[in-house]
């Protein structure tokens, strides 16, 4: 028969205290790896900085949902020149905001009442279109109008 060492009474809690600051470790551990992954991956520099081209526009259009995206133009009358069917690139400053896009609305000038828009009547405060654009390239779009006016290109 084998030897058996002795049994000892109460010798339970002092494992069980063992496991539970075991278990506490690993957690601390694994909450400190994940903070420094989290950390590492943060964006660094200027947050505000909109994407020229935002990532969903690589899927496939059938995939995208397409949203109607009102865009006020800084120049008036390059408006004029647009009709609905067009396809236009959307500029802020130098960057390209959205890529061939197509105008699905112009107002005309009457039922517009040119001029309402804050500016003088010969295009100063600029006038609205309506492009139909992927939901990610309409919030680019309304980012870009924020920091700086946006053009038109005829494509």
């Amino acid at each position: 028969m084998p030897a058996f060492g002795p049994i000892r009474a109460g010798g339970g809690r002092h494992r069980i205290r063992q496991a539970v600051r075991a278990r506490r470790r690993a957690m601390a551990a694994g909450l400190a790896v994940t903070a420094a992954a989290l950390a590492a991956a943060a964006p660094r520099g200027d947050t505000r900085v909109v994407r020229a081209v935002p990532r969903a526009a690589t899927a496939p259009v059938a995939a995208r949902e397409v949203v109607r995206a009102p865009v006020r133009i800084a120049d008036a009358a390059a408006v004029r020149l647009l009709r609905p069917g067009d396809r236009v690139d959307v500029l802020a400053g130098a960057r390209v905001v959205a890529r061939s896009a197509p105008v699905v609305g112009v107002p005309d000038a009457a039922a517009a009442g040119e001029g309402a828009g804050g500016g003088p009547a010969d295009g100063g405060g600029g006038a609205l279109i309506v492009l139909a654009v992927p939901r990610p390239t309409a919030a680019a779009l309304s980012g870009a109008a924020v920091s700086s006016p946006l053009g038109v290109a005829l494509c």
